[in-house]
Order: structure tokens, then C-alpha cells, then sequence
């Protein structure tokens, strides 16, 4: 009998060694690597920087003054019809003439996204 009692008792501790060993080497890591970092590359998009230079290249000559409805000569005037720009670019209605690169169609579409700040 003691020895019967003996073996399940060592089984018992084998066991729950078992159970606790599996436990510590069953943890799951985070799959995230400390070095990635996600940019957001419509936080470097400005008026100033980038929207301006390509309306001005690409748009001032058919919606300047006494030009093609809406003016984009100005900031207020260009945010205020920022919808409409971004929608005729994106469709590549506008600019007539030309093509603007996929980047330029980019940079209108998050900064109209970005809420078309003056900056």
C-alpha cells in the first residue's frame, strides 16, 4: 500500500511540474517590433510647401483672377472649394491639359483630409 501511495504521490508532483513548465514556455510574445514606426506622411503635407506650387503650376492659369470658376488664387479661396479640387483631381477631370503625378493627387488629397489648414 505505501508503495502504491509512493508512486502516486510522484506521479502527482511529476504532473503538476509537467503543468507548470508547459505553462512557462506556452507564454505568447508580442509580435511587435520596438523599432517599427508608423509615419503618417500626410503630417509632413503643407499649403505653403506643397499644395500652392502645384496649384500655381497646374491651375492659376484657367482659375486666376477674371479666370474659370472657382478662383485658386488665394488660400481662402482654394480652401474653400477644397472639396471640389480634391474631387477633380482624384477623377483627373482637372487639371485640363495636363497630368498631375499620382504624388501631387496624393499630397491635395490628404491635405483637403487633413482639414485644408494653412500651413
Amino acid at each position: 500500500m505505501k508503495s502504491h501511495f509512493k508512486i502516486r504521490k510522484e506521479f502527482l508532483v511529476l504532473l503538476v511540474s509537467v503543468f507548470f513548465v508547459s505553462c512557462i514556455t506556452n507564454v505568447e510574445e508580442d509580435d511587435f517590433d520596438e523599432r517599427e514606426v508608423i509615419i503618417d506622411s500626410c503630417a509632413e503635407i503643407t499649403f505653403s510647401q506643397n499644395i500652392k506650387p502645384i496649384i500655381d503650376a497646374a491651375c492659376i492659369d484657367c482659375h486666376g483672377i477674371g479666370g474659370n470658376f472657382p478662383n485658386l488664387k488665394s488660400y481662402s479661396t482654394i480652401s474653400s472649394n477644397a472639396n471640389s479640387v480634391k474631387a477633380e483631381v482624384v477623377s483627373r477631370r482637372m487639371p485640363k491639359g495636363i497630368s498631375l503625378k499620382q504624388s501631387e493627387i496624393d499630397a491635395i488629397v490628404c491635405w483637403v483630409e487633413s482639414g485644408a489648414l494653412d500651413n
